[in-house]
């Protein structure tokens, strides 16, 4: 089909973008333009517009932006050939003729499809019949209304080789074979799929059947699949078709969410329980293809899981498939189920409240990735810890996004540094008696008031008055002015915490640190430019330079000891601050002799900090 960007714009032209939203969306006049409570996510206050003069519409809310075919796309869920045909017909045009290859691609599909509504209609057909009996026993032991049953389109495929075939006679028998209906094995007569199973419709955005899922009644058969997908058909591929698509689409829209289960019955029960946004994979792992669709719904779809090992394998491939797709706002959440318990399971036993409450705690990815992790192996040597790192980190790297990478590098290292260096608890000091006096009589004991003279309080005073900024600020500097030493401190620039001045430089320097190969001075131009910051220079610190910058450019050696610094610095200071606060909980000669040592830590990092500020001054 020839559809050249010319006849794209005449049709956009042609139609009423306001109305055409209008039709499912209350807009209401405002001005030159209209303005809507935004249908991708929930809302009370209008921030959706409608331009018609320009053809597009945009929500200032989530972002979402587009022309009348993306409407009907993103909204309606029709594939990109099918919304230009609807558009056309609505504003009297004639979409160019297809060649004629794909006239003919376009003829097989259709007649396909008429070959799946007869089957669908049959297996419906075929359930209500004597025959069906065991299949509507089954639909009954699970306790799914008749307007359920009604609605998701169960059949029942009777148990033998030819029952379709014969039902369908008016199909030639390729098509059947084509439609994945009929199976072909050779040296023998092709054979009927579906047989003596509980059957339901597949269908595409638009509700056309596409295929079907088929779950097996009689027990006696172990050998045979429990659960029985179409092949993959010219209408049919598993991987980037998701089920129950066309129902969940307008449930979400309510709810503001997606709830991804892990197969139809599932959704089904969910329905069943007023839960109408549940969707679900056709017997794969969630593809890329699937979470797109997904996010064209919902920013973040929640996976809901079993509890079981099978259902955190299940888990982890999802996170896998989706950290390289990981964009600003879009994300899953993970949802757990309790152990041994499905959807249906956990409604049935405890009700819809326990299942809202599973969906409610849905977690996101990066926590979910961590406990996978964490979880994967012993973790009792330094090896096995730094095993966990090493996996955490590949899994990083992943990530197509430099911001959302630079991001998950600093939440996994800040969780990974709390379990491989934990604080060390300490035994509770057990006072005893001790001499007191020259005669060596023993008295109570009583601890030693905090070794604190004047002197030293006034060198703590000082620490930290202001002398760690203008250090970072001096590193920044520092950084910028030698690019290519940014990847070998990547490390250590995650675990700063810089004031709100220099936050943006930093997030600006592991942005840097993310990319491959070497860091160059343009890359800092370019990525000033993008952040709208500029980076301290030389001029700009004055005589603050702490010794970093001599005529020879930046001293490496220098710099290395103050990146040091301000890392450690602010562990010493915290550390400190707990220590008192043991001290003062709990007056034992164990928290005194630490609070001893991290004061003395403290002071001596403060002599360092001043040592820099004299190699500073003296330049």
């Amino acid at each position: 089909m020839s559809l050249t960007p010319q006849w794209l714009d005449e049709l956009r032209t042609r139609v009423s973008l306001s109305a055409l939203i209008g039709r499912s969306v209350r807009v209401q006049k405002a001005g030159r333009e209209f303005k809507a409570c935004c249908p991708f996510h929930n809302e009370k206050t209008p921030s959706f517009t409608i331009n018609d003069e320009k053809g597009f519409y945009h929500c200032f809310g989530c972002g979402a932006h587009g022309d009348a075919i993306r409407w009907m796309t993103d909204h309606q869920g029709l594939p990109f050939l099918d919304a230009v045909k609807e558009l056309a017909a609505s504003a009297g045009m004639e979409v160019p003729a297809p060649d004629p290859r794909a006239a003919r691609r376009a003829e097989e599909q259709k007649s396909l499809h008429d070959v799946m509504a007869a089957a669908q209609a049959f297996f419906v057909q075929s359930l209500a019949e004597d025959q069906g009996a065991q299949a509507r026993a089954y639909l009954a032991s699970r306790g799914f209304p008749a307007a359920t049953v009604k609605d998701f389109g169960f059949g029942y495929a009777p148990d033998s080789r030819t029952a379709l075939k014969e039902a369908l006679s008016q199909f030639p028998e390729a098509m059947l074979i084509e439609a994945g209906l009929r199976i072909v094995v050779e040296g023998r007569d092709p054979y009927d799929r579906f047989r003596g199973r509980l059957m339901l419709p597949i269908c595409d955005p638009r509700g056309r059947v596409i295929a079907f899922g088929g779950r097996i009644l009689d027990k006696t058969k172990t050998d045979a699949p429990k659960y029985l997908n179409s092949p993959d058909t010219p209408l049919f591929d598993k991987g980037r078709t998701v089920y129950n698509l066309h129902r969940a689409a307008p449930a979400s829209r309510q709810s503001g969410r997606v709830v991804v289960v892990e197969g139809y019955m599932d959704v089904v029960a969910l329905a069943a329980a007023g839960i109408g946004e549940a969707v679900a994979p056709l017997g794969t792992a969630l593809t890329e293809d699937q979470i797109e669709r997904l996010w064209r719904m919902t920013e973040t779809p929640v996976l809901c899981f079993d509890g079981d090992a099978a259902g955190q394998r299940a888990a982890a491939r999802a996170i896998i498939r989706a950290l390289p797709l990981l964009r600003p706002g879009h994300s899953l959440r993970i949802a757990v189920l309790p152990g041994g318990l499905d959807p249906d399971d956990l409604i049935k036993q405890q009700g819809v409240a326990a299942m809202e409450a599973v969906l409610a705690a849905a977690r996101p990815m990066v926590e979910v990735l961590w406990d996978i992790e964490r979880m994967a192996g012993p973790l009792a040597t330094p090896e096995d810890k730094a095993g966990l790192k090493a996996r955490l980190m590949a899994h990083v790297e992943t990530i197509g996004d430099n911001d959302i990478k630079g991001l998950y590098r600093r939440d996994l290292n800040d969780r990974f540094g709390a379990l491989a260096y934990p604080q060390r608890e300490r035994p509770a000091f057990q006072p005893q008696q001790r001499a007191s006096a020259p005669g060596g009589r023993k008295g109570p004991w009583q601890p030693a008031p905090p070794p604190i003279d004047e002197v030293s309080k006034a060198k703590l005073q000082r620490v930290g008055t202001g002398e760690i900024g203008p250090l970072l600020a001096a590193v920044v500097a520092a950084l910028a002015q030698r690019p290519d030493l940014i990847p070998q401190y990547a490390e250590l620039l995650v675990r700063l915490t810089p004031t709100d001045a220099l936050r943006p430089h930093v997030d600006a320097l592991l942005e840097l640190a993310n990319s491959f190969g070497t860091i160059e001075k343009r890359d800092i131009e370019t990525i000033s430019g993008k952040r709208q910051i500029t980076f301290p220079s030389t001029a700009s610190l004055g005589k603050t330079t702490f010794g970093l910058f001599s005529d020879a450019g930046v001293d490496e050696a220098i710099l290395a000891g103050a990146m040091s610094l301000l890392v450690e610095m602010p562990l010493v200071d915290d550390a400190l601050a707990e220590a008192n606060r043991r001290y003062q909980a709990e007056l034992t000669v164990e928290n005194e002799n630490e609070k001893e040592r991290l004061r003395q830590r403290k002071l001596a990092l403060s002599d360092q900090l001043r040592q820099m500020a004299r190699t500073r001054s003296a330049l």
